[in-house]
């Protein structure tokens, strides 16, 4: 699998994408908790395709897939106690994986999460980290079978969920990736 560097060009296509992920994945509100407009931002996503760290896996020129990959961890991640203690701008944070709902349960994602790993290992990481809200269960049993390990979880507001559990992994560095 492939990940394409998005574009700014790419920005109407990965907007509908989101837009269509949000509409149309059974239980999206129950798990992730994604809402037009609230989460994953319009903002949010130029951010990230600014900033160089949004990635998309398309298939004959269509967005399967999509995610932010950010080569620094944010203030929120220091309150978790991992596994080891790298600076910030060592660590890899996985955020806004998505796949099209009609490619659900396909190996995408899994892909997607694989390839973010290799990117990060290249880009000289010493850590791939993210956060998953607690209720978002289908989620955490992909990263744990993906060889990521629970390191603990906070009590935060985020706009689209309001005060929430947030659920943090680790991946493991001894984890094969394939």
């Amino acid at each position: 699998m492939t990940l394409y560097q998005a574009t700014f060009e790419d920005d109407d296509a990965i907007l509908a994408f989101y837009d269509d992920v949000t509409a149309r994945t059974p239980d999206i509100s129950l798990h992730a908790r994604w809402s037009k407009g609230k989460h994953p931002t319009t903002d949010g996503i130029r951010a990230y395709i600014k900033e160089g760290c949004m990635f998309l896996h398309k298939e004959q020129d269509v967005i399967v897939g999509a995610m932010a990959l950010t080569m620094y961890q944010g203030d929120d991640y220091h309150a978790i106690e991992w596994s080891q203690q790298v600076p910030d701008d060592e660590v890899a944070v996985i955020h806004i994986l998505a796949v099209n709902p009609d490619r659900q349960g396909s190996g995408v994602g899994s892909e997607m999460v694989r390839e973010a790993i290799r990117l990060a290992r290249k880009n000289g990481m010493k850590a791939v980290r993210l956060d998953a809200l607690a209720s978002n269960t289908p989620a955490h049993s992909m990263y744990k079978r993906l060889g990521f390990e629970y390191r603990g979880k906070q009590h935060l507001y985020a706009e689209n969920t309001g005060w929430t559990d947030f659920y943090f992994f680790e991946f493991k560095q001894n984890h094969q990736t394939n």
